[in-house]
């Protein structure tokens, strides 16, 4: 696999959440049926959904299994469908995908979330009133941690529900569904390293949820369809593998990256990290490299064994320039010029290493 730091993108599968898809793989019951073989399905779900629900501080009825984050997120919406919503400008592309019509919040360059432009927006009697407001805990392309005790403190001082999408905060940060007072939690299972295919929505009061898909009453009517049991199980097996890891390893994701930007600092003193002086993920560096584009910077760093990103995995593919970067103030030029250089469980200081020895002919090219 060479040197794998893209895991905003999806983290490598953890052992543990391997053995928890094979296992449930041999398990021949539908959760829903009622015989011997049916309960071993339901008991091995439900404690995959305690498992999730530990992870995010939430109750496991709380919890409604989804194919993803994408999912989730819709499915969220899907409550808000013809009335006004307001998300932020730099929520992952399923939001807007989901809510078309919904207008879009305005971020500072240092990727926070304008707080006054919230509050002007909901304190606004001239335009109808949101009913409910979007914003991501943390950007999957700079790691900028969001405000969310003031948006909340907002939201819920104008009668506005909170959907949160926290795909890129679980496992790298404290995510407590309680502790946040969201409406709605997103949450997605291989970006902690279990399977990709699976994801969760943590509603407040799940039974008011409306459905996207109905069929034989799965998830408690939320979610039709027999339920992806390998998949939850392999979901349930990261939950925990991230909770007994503890904030050691945040701690160490935190201490390679910072060890890497110093070092790229160093042989680029132009480099321009973005949201480098706001509250970050302690994995994930978005760094521009003025003169080099970020189509280069990928295909040489892949052509030396490194993956990172130029962006959401989502939209990296196409030509246009991030989104979240020109929200922040960036040029086109400037957005073009940026990647993303995301850690994770199994990075270890020899991928610093050789990610640093690759990166170094790009940084000599550096025209800032």
């Amino acid at each position: 696999m060479g040197h794998y730091l893209d895991y905003n993108a999806t983290a490598p599968a953890r052992p543990d959440a391997v053995a928890a898809v094979t296992a449930a793989l041999s398990v021949p019951g539908n959760p829903s049926s009622v015989h011997a073989a049916g309960r071993t399905a339901r008991a091995l779900m439900e404690d995959s959904r305690d498992r999730v629900a530990a992870l995010t501080g939430a109750s496991p009825r709380q919890v409604i299994f989804t194919s993803g984050g994408t999912e989730a997120m819709a499915l969220a919406l899907n409550g808000f469908s013809g009335r006004p919503v307001l998300m932020s400008a730099i929520e992952h592309p399923c939001a807007p995908a989901a809510a078309p019509q919904a207008e879009r919040c305005p971020v500072r360059p240092d990727g926070l979330l304008d707080l006054d432009a919230l509050a002007a927006r909901l304190a606004d009697s001239t335009r109808p009133p949101p009913a409910a407001v979007v914003v991501m805990l943390a950007n999957n392309e700079t790691g900028v941690i969001q405000p969310l005790t003031e948006v909340v403190a907002l939201a819920k001082a104008h009668g506005c529900a909170v959907i949160c999408d926290a795909v890129q905060a679980l496992g790298k940060m404290p995510v407590s569904f309680t502790a946040l007072d969201v409406d709605f939690l997103v949450v997605s299972g291989h970006k902690i390293g279990g399977p990709q295919g699976i994801g969760a929505l943590i509603a407040r009061i799940a039974e008011q949820v409306p459905p996207l898909m109905t069929g034989g009453g799965q998830e408690r009517g939320k979610r039709g369809g027999t339920q992806n049991l390998p998949g939850i199980a392999g979901f349930g097996a990261a939950a925990a593998a991230v909770m007994a890891q503890g904030p050691a390893e945040q701690i160490r994701l935190a201490r390679l990256r910072d060890r890497m930007e110093a070092e790229v600092r160093t042989m680029a003193p132009a480099a321009v990290i973005w949201g480098e002086n706001s509250p970050r993920l302690p994995n994930t560096s978005c760094i521009g490299l003025p003169g080099v584009a970020q189509q280069r910077q990928v295909m040489t760093l892949d052509l030396a064994g490194i993956a990172v990103s130029a962006g959401s995995a989502c939209s990296s593919g196409k030509l246009e320039p991030s989104p979240v970067l020109k929200a922040m103030g960036a040029s086109d030029a400037t957005a073009r010029e940026a990647i993303r250089i995301s850690l994770g469980w199994a990075t270890t200081e020899a991928d610093v290493d050789a990610f640093l020895r690759a990166y170094a002919p790009l940084a000599a090219a550096c025209t800032g």
